[in-house]
């Protein structure tokens, strides 16, 4: 059973860890539960950049499992679970030691963690564009060109709002992991299946830029109004 002292020095670790970003996913207190856990527990010498760079082969990884279920079997694609793991763990952890250690550099981090999310989610795409038959390589290229989408869409919310948010509502990056874990068990239980579950994603991803970016444009009438 958790003491007094204890939440405290959960609640403070808490607040100086993720003082930089507002989240809304539906796994954030998991998720920060886990990484407040983990973060004591990094050695020393691996810093926030290497962590991202950790981040970086997850994501390869993923690319790895796609070209391996490609040309041998798709059983293969299940190391792509584990690649998303290690994308997590990188992704997750990498700013988040820089404010426990007290050595946040907002806007290097800010960038790096951009230009690394673009990477990882270039690799995947890719790996599933290599993985992808009969035409349906299109639904790669919609996915990462949709992912992007949702990366311009939270640099201008932070612009105009002052509030850095990585969220959908209640869909997150972490989300976005399970779900794409569960398209790979899925194809590799029912081969094929991944053409439908990857389009629908696709599609819903869509249906959410849409209207995340007539929030945005809302956002910015109101902030335009309220300087005249």
């Amino acid at each position: 059973m958790e003491t007094e002292t204890q939440v405290e020095g959960y609640n403070a670790i808490t607040q100086r860890t993720f003082s930089d970003r507002k989240r809304t996913n539906i796994l954030k207190k998991a998720e920060q539960l886990t990484i407040v856990f983990l973060l004591p527990k990094v050695p020393k010498f691996i810093s926030p950049n290497i962590l991202t760079f950790i981040g970086t082969l997850g994501s390869g990884f993923v690319f790895l499992a796609f070209v391996l279920g490609t040309y041998f079997t798709n059983w293969y694609l299940l190391l792509g679970i584990i690649g998303l793991a290690i994308n997590w763990l990188g992704d997750s952890l990498d700013g988040r030691l820089a404010y426990y250690r007290n050595i946040p550099r907002r806007w290097y981090g800010f960038a790096l963690d951009i230009i690394a999310d673009w990477i990882g989610i270039v690799f995947i795409g890719f790996g599933y564009y290599i993985y992808a038959e009969n035409g349906t390589q299109i639904i790669a290229f919609a996915f990462v060109a949709l992912y992007g989408w949702s990366i311009i869409i939270s640099q201008l919310r932070y612009k105009i709002t002052d509030e850095y948010s990585i969220d959908s509502g209640f869909v997150g990056p972490t989300e976005l992991r399970f779900i794409i874990a569960l398209i790979l068990i899925s194809e590799v239980l029912f081969q094929g299946a991944i053409t439908y579950l990857a389009g629908l994603i696709t599609a819903i991803l869509f249906v959410i830029n849409v209207i995340d970016s007539l929030k945005l444009l809302k956002l910015g009438d109101l902030k335009d109004k309220n300087q005249d």
